[in-house]
């Protein structure tokens, strides 16, 4: 994160970020909501997009609702703002809710992203509904949690 913060601070110096990027984004991308590994999980996923970035994604439910959603990405800022964003999105949704988000939710909630860096909501939204299925898998298999570490 500090390296993102870095680069942040760099571009913002430069003037081209508030040109580029909205507040939302960079609010999102210099202070991410939910990021870190959690202690336990219900479900996690990783995903790697064309672009190379790494997110990966992990859930907590309890009866039917997903009550905490942590991310981690290797990714550029906007990449993180969109796993902060995504994570915020899904809080306190029933679990079929989380997968209906869209890149496009994602999208608006930040007040867009350059075209560049709009993949990187799909990234997000990607990977949280592989979380989400992973945990459905769980449901049906229980028997997988006791094989997985977080």
């Amino acid at each position: 994160m500090d390296e993102t913060l870095a680069e942040l601070q760099e571009m913002m110096g430069e003037g081209g970020t508030r040109e580029i990027y909205t507040e939302k984004v960079i609010d999102h991308a210099a202070n991410a909501r939910n990021m870190g590994r959690p202690e336990r999980c219900d479900g996690r996923a990783s995903f790697t997009g064309p672009c190379g970035d790494t997110m990966e994604i992990w859930i907590g439910v309890k009866d039917g609702i997903l009550k905490q959603a942590r991310f981690v990405t290797d990714g550029c800022l906007a990449t993180i703002a969109c796993g902060s964003m995504v994570t915020e999105l899904a809080g306190d949704k029933l679990v079929l809710e989380a997968m209906e988000i869209g890149q496009s939710d994602v999208l608006d909630a930040l007040d867009g992203l350059p075209v560049d860096n709009e993949h990187c909501a799909l990234l997000a939204v990607t990977t949280l509904k592989l979380a989400v299925s992973d945990y459905l898998a769980k449901m049906e298999e229980p028997w997988r949690k006791d094989y997985e570490r977080p």
